[in-house]
């Protein structure tokens, strides 16, 4: 059975979407088109592969097998047509990459102008998402997490700043008003700023250490905010004068050098170790993920 390459594309876009006029948008064509693509190929394997209503657009339990089955095969189709671009004087393409919204702020920014400067025929895309998705199930090239969430099969690259530490700050109004601890522990008295992460779980305990010493404590406050997307209303909030958040020193770091935070507990802020470029050892590497990965091994040289 000869299946078109194309309406298998088409399809796939339409169950990642959940709609055809959204991944029409996404692929640059016409609801139509992708409609049509779907229907030929429900029609030349005589069964249905997606439920139909007027507000949305779900895989059958037929078209959910085939997901899983196509979208790494697909992946590696794309991969091996890449691969021509090694022959090209430089390497060009689209680079996609699933990274945490800490990354796209304090990693990101101080790589990709150079990169871009080097490879002017790569096109980035960054998808930044903290809920820790299957970067190959998104369509991503590679993505960056943290050691503790590296998936098993995957190629690790250290990428940005290889230690980085938790900073705890608040407003001097906020310290002026209600005190300065002067140990981890006096933090339960204080009105603390959260968040949360996707997955449900609170960005709690909040540990510190000093000289093997390691405290960890249940805070409680008056605002739990969505981890990244919402991470800048917390520490608005701590400007304001709400409360004490604990934060990437590198995010708050700003704030601390203007005076508008005050760090507390500066001795206790821990350390833990960057970032890292993953990904999969199972598929070839595109060009233009070959060349991100030379590029950042060779700023850390």
């Amino acid at each position: 059975m000869k299946t078109d390459l194309g309406d298998l594309t088409a399809f796939l876009a339409v169950a990642t979407a959940r709609g055809f006029r959204e991944a029409a948008r996404t692929t640059n064509t016409t609801a139509s088109t992708m409609s049509d693509a779907v229907r030929r190929l429900e029609t030349r394997l005589g069964i249905r592969l997606l439920h139909r209503t007027t507000r949305s657009v779900t895989p059958t339990e037929a078209g959910a097998r085939l997901i899983d089955r196509l979208t790494p095969a697909l992946g590696e189709v794309e991969a091996a047509l890449a691969v021509v671009n090694g022959f090209r004087d430089r390497p060009a393409g689209k680079l996609s990459l699933n990274v945490p919204v800490s990354a796209a702020r304090l990693v990101l920014p101080t790589i990709l102008p150079g990169f871009l400067a080097a490879y002017p025929d790569i096109e980035v895309e960054i998808f930044a998402d903290d809920s820790f998705v299957d970067v190959l199930a998104a369509g991503c090239d590679a993505g960056i997490r943290y050691d503790d969430r590296l998936e098993q099969d995957m190629i690790a690259v250290p990428i940005g700043p290889r230690v980085q530490r938790a900073a705890t700050a608040a407003a001097p109004a906020y310290l002026d008003r209600c005190g300065r601890p002067a140990h981890p522990r006096d933090l339960l008295a204080h009105a603390c700023l959260l968040g949360r992460f996707t997955s449900g779980a609170l960005t709690s305990p909040w540990e510190f250490e000093r000289e093997g010493e390691i405290v960890r404590i249940e805070p409680r406050g008056p605002l739990i905010v969505q981890v990244g997307g919402a991470t800048d209303l917390a520490v608005d909030a701590a400007l304001a004068g709400m409360g004490v958040i604990t934060l990437f020193e590198g995010w708050l770091r700003p704030h601390l050098d203007s005076g508008a935070l005050e760090p507390l507990l500066e001795e206790w802020w821990q350390p833990f170790s960057g970032p890292f470029l993953y990904y999969s050892d199972r598929r070839l590497v595109p060009p233009p993920l070959r060349a991100f990965v030379d590029y950042i091994g060779s700023a850390r040289c």
